[in-house]
């Protein structure tokens, strides 16, 4: 996938309300980026076998904290349950489920972690358990597309111009459910191309593309590295050079080291959750074009047609993929006034090998989403890791957002710790500003659902600037 053009790469094009937006940019600190997941604490018992506990990480991706606290627990990763993976530039709470000891937890020493024992419980939980996040986002250095800093009156006026041109095309506080960048991985999208190699049983194309793909904005040590890899693909001398931050980059070397040519070993020294992340993000892509597909043709995402799949509405948002249904002559009208009703939503495909697709023009904008991604082709079947294979699934294609709030933001204390690009002056194609306003937007969103996708109709920024 080329730097330009990854939008289009990734599906991620098209409005429901055309608008310039604000700009900006986000994770200008660590702070400015907080998320707390809302969820039930699994039924509590002094004789439960888990350890429950709630946790707030400031500056931690999720499995790189797990394995961590895996290790200092003495227990394997596998036996930590958790019900969401969050972003690293951020501060993030949520529960855990710890299958060890409360001492062993409470002993438990991590930089940049609060751990607070809930208690014990007979209860895991499971991906996707909880109810929600609440997003509380800053974004920094406003904008016009010309490059000029824009002021905090006129940002407000254009959240609100842009909110209520969603609600006018789509529904009160709904927005359509892209699947945001870090899925694919923003300034570097290689998971899909992963993904791809390991459906078609091509370890060594997996391996090979996550050591050394390039990546925008990637440090000169980083940016050596991979290059490094890909003149060489020597472990050994990549060794020498690799930077600390990339602790699975250097497990893959180090496996490779002892037994090279063992591709299928180096790969599955990824993390499980990181693993199947490849396979969804493949997925993902047929998703993105669809929506991107739709939106093009002037078809309704809220409205369902003749040929549509429709499935009924959670309270917190998701969908029951159990109860789906195809629209039909008899049906659609009831099924117009239940979507428009939130009672049901209009659906785009996750495939697998036992999706069933939709059929009529909702159908035609799905085949050419698949044709577009190079789909068509694959099985979805994992052979040497079978529990890697996907049936396949369907996802909203809009959705709601609650309890939403925005005001202007404080300046940035000179004591804080600012991004590197914060501190550069922005280059050709940025759509920031230091001079311009700051900010701050809460909301609540649906699991599985990316707060940087609400955060891309409000900005209209590079996806590079999330």
């Amino acid at each position: 996938m080329p730097q330009d053009g990854i939008e289009e790469s990734l599906g991620l094009v098209g409005w429901s309300f055309t608008d310039e937006g604000v700009g900006g940019l986000l994770k200008v600190r660590v702070e400015d980026f907080r998320v707390e997941e809302v969820s039930r604490v699994p039924a509590l018992d002094p004789k439960g076998r888990f350890t429950v506990a709630r946790v707030t990480l400031t500056n931690w991706e999720t499995n790189r904290f797990l394995n961590r606290l895996s290790k200092q627990c003495g227990i394997s990763r596998n036996r930590i349950f958790a019900s969401g993976l969050k972003d690293k530039r951020a501060v993030t709470t949520q529960i855990l489920v710890i299958d060890a000891n409360i001492k062993k937890v409470e002993s438990v020493e991590i930089p940049d972690c609060d751990l607070e024992i809930l208690g014990r419980s007979h209860q895991k939980v499971g991906m996707s358990d909880h109810d929600g996040n609440r997003f509380t986002i800053t974004v920094r250095g406003c904008c016009f597309p010309d490059g000029k800093p824009m002021d905090g009156k006129e940002a407000l006026l254009r959240v609100t111009r842009i909110r209520e041109g969603l609600s006018e095309s789509l529904g009160a506080d709904v927005f359509p459910n892209w699947i945001g960048p870090q899925r694919f991985g923003a300034n570097r999208p290689v998971t899909p191309l992963v993904g791809m190699a390991v459906i078609q049983d091509d370890y060594e194309s997996a391996v090979d593309l996550y050591l050394g793909m390039p990546g925008g904005r990637a440090s000169e040590e980083t940016h050596n590295f991979r290059k490094k890899w890909r003149e060489t693909r020597d472990p050994s001398s990549c060794l020498e050079i690799i930077p600390g931050h990339l602790g699975y980059e250097r497990e893959m070397l180090r496996h490779l080291d002892k037994k090279p040519e063992d591709w299928l070993g180096s790969f599955k020294t990824l993390p499980n959750s990181l693993q199947l992340l490849m396979i969804h993000s493949l997925q993902s892509l047929a998703f993105n074009h669809t929506l991107s597909n739709r939106i093009s043709s002037g078809m309704s995402i809220i409205d369902p047609e003749i040929g549509d799949i429709v499935a009924p509405t959670k309270s917190n948002g998701r969908i029951d993929v159990s109860k789906m249904a195809l629209v039909s002559k008899s049906n659609i009208n009831r099924c117009i006034r239940n979507c428009r009703l939130g009672r049901l939503s209009v659906t785009g495909p996750l495939p697998g090998r036992d999706s069933t697709p939709a059929l009529g023009k909702p159908g035609e904008a799905e085949s050419k989403a698949i044709i577009d991604t190079q789909l068509e082709s694959l099985n979805w079947r994992v052979k040497r890791i079978p529990r890697l294979s996907t049936s396949g699934t369907r996802r909203p294609l809009a959705v709601p957002f609650t309890d939403f709030s925005v005001e202007e933001a404080t300046d940035i204390p000179e004591s804080s710790e600012k991004s590197k690009r914060w501190e550069e002056n922005p280059l050709d194609g940025d759509r920031w500003h230091p001079d311009g306003a700051s900010l701050r937007l809460s909301f609540t969103l649906p699991p599985g659902t990316y707060a940087t996708v609400l955060m891309r109709e409000f900005m209209r920024s590079p996806l590079d600037h999330f």
